[in-house]
């Protein structure tokens, strides 16, 4: 009787064992598995957060364009403004001058 407990024993040992075995494989399995998903959406998530830059980016550099080039024609039209100015009072000298001399 004794050696017939003693087997049993022995055998719900080894049948523990297996399950518990089978247990922590299922449980590195579902880790592994939780990882790879949870990558796989950090990198989703970066690629996305990359596009928005991108198109911000652009919008920005549009936007520094237009501006840019509303500055530049402001520029032309105050250098206008001051060589037409300049012409005027150089003309208005050299009349002075010739008035003044002869």
């Amino acid at each position: 009787m004794a050696s017939e407990a003693v087997k049993k024993i022995l055998s719900a040992e080894a049948d523990s064992n297996r399950k518990n075995a089978d247990a922590r494989k299922c449980s590195e399995d579902i880790i592994m598995e939780a990882e790879r998903y949870s990558a796989l959406a950090v990198q989703k998530k970066i690629s996305a957060a990359a596009a928005e830059a991108e198109k911000i980016r652009a919008e920005y550099r549009k936007k520094s364009d237009i501006h840019a080039e509303q500055a530049e024609k402001s520029c032309f039209e105050q250098i206008k403004n001051i060589r037409m100015q300049a012409e005027k009072n150089m003309s208005n000298a050299v009349n002075a001058v010739i008035e003044e001399f002869f």
